[in-house]
């Protein structure tokens, strides 16, 4: 991916994300405010930092240990975990242990950029499956938390639109930091200190 490439992406991602946030301006999921169903979904993993570190880290990871259209392989594997836990969460089927899993996420997610695992090979089912489970614990969360005024379909919908936003953003992160060893321990290091911390 060229750094002309990265910047399209990149403003592509503002464009999109300005796009919706004005639209989704009046909704809050950790406030008191109206709910509009995919405002309120898509603001929840925004206004969540353990949300955020982890979406943002998985475009990172995918950056930095995949190469061309395998970058996706990550993300793709997240969202679909994260849409099976928010249809279990919204249904009300129990998931116990899913906030250790979160704040657990964070940190494995930071170790993963860190080593820069390879995601071919043998590692590539392990890591998808990781990252299938995490995107369940985090669906799950946001299922779990909507509002019983919003409708399923479109609160689903907006937190899966802002979870892949996300994850673009950390691939257009991860593809600049993927050559610059100091700065990919440097990002690991913080996103397994953020985890940690979350663990307490």
């Amino acid at each position: 991916m060229t750094n002309s490439t990265v910047r399209t992406a990149l403003l592509a991602v503002g464009g999109a994300l300005g796009g919706v946030l004005l639209v989704a301006a009046p909704a809050s999921a950790h406030t008191g405010h109206p709910v509009t169903g995919a405002g309120d979904g898509f603001w929840h993993p925004i206004t969540g930092i353990d949300h955020l570190l982890a979406m943002v880290a998985v475009g990172i990871v995918a950056a930095t240990t995949a190469r061309g259209r395998s970058v996706w392989l990550a993300p793709a594997a997240f969202v679909g975990g994260m849409a099976l836990g928010g249809a279990a969460g919204m249904a009300g089927v129990p998931l116990p242990g899913a906030e250790v899993a979160i704040a657990a996420s964070v940190l494995l997610l930071g170790v993963a950029i860190a080593a820069a695992v390879e995601l071919r090979g043998r590692h590539l089912a392990p890591l998808l499956a990781l990252l299938g489970a995490a995107g369940l614990a985090h669906g799950h969360a946001h299922g779990a938390e909507a509002p019983t005024s919003v409708h399923p379909i479109t609160y689903v919908a907006g937190f899966l639109v802002a979870t892949v936003l996300l994850h673009v953003a950390g691939v257009g992160v991860g593809t600049v930091i993927r050559d610059r060893r100091t700065i990919r321990l440097g990002v690991g290091a913080a996103a397994v200190a953020a985890g940690a911390l979350l663990l307490v």
